[in-house]
């Protein structure tokens, strides 16, 4: 179903847009085609363009400055073209170009799960599948269904790759989720009781943690599930252990468009790095991202019996462009 959307859309887009631009240019004239063609083509930058101004008066997340209106520029930019990739090829088109790499021999200490954000698909990981089975490190990236439904339905299929993958291993697996995602691996943790012996660590990029004004505008079970005061993130939070946060890396920027104010992106005593110049499902495509995943591969597990205090996130910024860092 969630492909057959991203079909639907892409098709609407290349095909129907033109068509109707064209049928609107031989009925009105030759300006009100190639206007009525713009805006097929460029809508969705166009679209994006205003959110990305208002971040200029969010305030960001404590100890970072305000973006830049050059940072600002650029992360439209950058996001314009992840967007154009992102939904009119690798999730419509090639969803299922790389299947999941569970090779019978493998050298990995554990392997990565890859979990999507709000209305995508598996296909989002396109630029990682192949990097991954290059490396050698055993993956799978589910397709989350169904797409507008309840985030705790997303529980189920995280919960049978994640045993997949131990039991390839024989050790707990590293999560990546994007955006969404990161709420849902959440919601997986909490229904297998927060059971220390099933998670390695969870990478999340640009994940909503504390919810987002965005999601306000939508209508959705999952978009209202999201928003910041929404009684659904309110329980998942009670109901979590005071470890949690140790469990955690976040990669977050404070241009991005999806989830602001960009501190909701943040959990306690996680480890965070913060991007800049970069929208939301860029994320995706930083090397910094794809870098931390592997280093988490590799890092030491993390001890169950000590219980961290509680504290504010840890920062880690581009030292070239910001220089406070939270302790």
């Amino acid at each position: 179903m969630n492909g057959h959307i991203h079909r639907f859309t892409s098709l609407f887009r290349w095909v129907f847009g033109p068509l109707l631009s064209a049928w609107v240019g031989g009925r009105y004239g030759l300006v009100p085609g190639l206007a009525a063609l713009a805006v097929f083509l460029a809508g969705p930058g166009l679209v994006m363009l205003p959110s990305f101004l208002a971040l200029r008066f969010f305030p960001p997340a404590p100890g970072l400055p305000a973006a830049p209106w050059s940072d600002l520029m650029a992360a439209w930019w950058r996001e314009v073209v992840a967007v154009t990739r992102v939904f009119n090829w690798d999730q419509p088109w090639a969803e299922n170009r790389f299947p999941d790499f569970l090779p019978e021999r493998t050298h990995a200490p554990r392997g990565i799960l890859l979990v999507h954000g709000y209305s995508c698909n598996r296909g989002l990981w396109n630029a990682w599948m192949p990097r991954l089975q290059r490396d050698g490190i055993p993956y799978m990236a589910v397709t989350q269904e169904p797409a507008f439904g309840s985030i705790d339905a997303y529980a189920p299929c995280i919960d049978e790759a994640m045993r997949r993958l131990h039991a390839l291993t024989g050790s707990p697996p590293l999560i990546v989720a994007h955006s969404m995602g990161g709420l849902s691996a959440r919601a997986w943790w909490r229904s297998v009781g927060h059971a220390p012996e099933r998670i390695h660590r969870i990478l999340t990029l640009g994940t909503p943690h504390r919810g987002t004004l965005l999601a306000r505008l939508g209508s959705t079970v999952n978009a209202r599930q999201m928003r910041d005061d929404s009684p659904w993130l309110l329980q998942l939070a009670d109901e979590e252990p005071d470890v949690l946060g140790g469990h955690f890396d976040c990669l977050y920027g404070h241009c991005d468009q999806v989830v602001f104010p960009s501190e909701t992106a943040l959990l306690p005593g996680a480890r965070v790095l913060h991007l800049p110049a970069r929208g939301h499902l860029q994320l995706v495509f930083e090397p910094q991202a794809y870098d931390r995943a592997i280093s988490l591969i590799h890092a030491a597990p993390i001890d169950a019996g000590v219980k961290p205090r509680p504290s504010a996130p840890r920062v880690e910024s581009d030292p070239a462009r910001y220089s406070q860092t939270t302790p």
